[in-house]
This record gives structure tokens, C-alpha cells and sequence, in this order.
């Protein structure tokens, strides 16, 4: 269980990263009107791509966790309980989301053949997802 929670905060550090570099670039190159080349496909990708395996993991770390016996003491306990809800509903909830739009990002820009609506797209969706994730951190524990 320790090395899944280690896993899954050291993989937060370069997913962050890479979605905060991917949305300043697409947005610059939004602004600057530039060509949707492949290496901006694959970088859209890349992104996609840890922010889902730290979404796996997170679900690994949600069923293989201690605090999962939290919801052995009814919902209306864990609902009352703000770091209850906030360990079992909030953070999970939100990262999902957070994840899910950065997906749906990712697929719209694939139906259109303008590339400032790529850059447009995968920019603004990823933004929003970032947004979301970073909402939900517990930076309690990161500082």
C-alpha cells in the first residue's frame, strides 16, 4: 500500500508537469496560428497518457487503501465527516472529471482539420481538467 501511495504522488509531479507545459504550448501556438504538426499529436498524447496512468493508479490506491474501511461506517458517516468526504468522494470524483474532460480534449480535436482549433481545444479542455485536478491535491501533504 505505501509503495502504491508513493507511486501515485511521485507520478503527480512529472503528470502535472507535462500537462501544464502541453496547455502553455498549445495555447502559444493557438495564439501565434501555428501548424498542428505531429510532434503537437504526439505531445497531446503524451499528456493524455500519464494523466490516465495516474488516474489508474489512483483508483488502485482508493480500493487498496486503509481509508477505504471508511465506508464501512455507513455514507451518511462518511458524508458528514469532511475528511472522510473529501478522502473518498471528493478527490476521487473530481480527478475523474478533471481526466474525463482532458479526454474529451483530446477527441475533439481529432474531428477537426483547422489546427487553431486543435491547439484551441486540447488547450482549453486540458486547462480545464488541470484546474479540477489541481482543485482537489491535498497540498497539505506536499508542503
Amino acid at each position: 500500500m505505501n509503495n502504491i501511495l508513493e507511486l501515485h504522488s511521485l507520478w503527480a509531479l512529472p503528470t502535472l508537469l507535462v500537462s501544464l507545459i502541453t496547455i502553455l504550448k498549445f495555447l502559444y501556438s493557438f495564439i501565434l496560428n501555428e501548424e498542428f504538426k505531429t510532434v503537437d499529436f504526439r505531445i497531446a498524447l503524451i499528456t493524455l497518457i500519464f494523466n490516465h496512468i495516474q488516474l489508474a493508479i489512483g483508483i488502485i490506491l482508493y480500493y487498496t487503501s486503509p481509508k477505504f474501511d471508511w465506508w464501512s461506517e455507513g455514507m451518511s458517516s462518511v458524508m458528514s465527516n469532511s475528511v472522510y468526504r473529501q478522502h473518498l468522494v471528493e478527490h476521487p470524483t473530481t480527478n475523474i472529471i478533471g481526466v474525463l474532460i482532458i479526454t474529451v480534449g483530446w477527441s475533439i480535436h481529432k474531428r477537426t482539420n483547422e489546427d487553431s482549433k486543435k491547439f484551441l481545444r486540447i488547450g482549453v479542455f486540458y486547462f480545464i481538467g488541470l484546474v479540477l485536478i489541481l482543485s482537489r491535491i491535498p497540498w497539505e501533504n506536499w508542503l
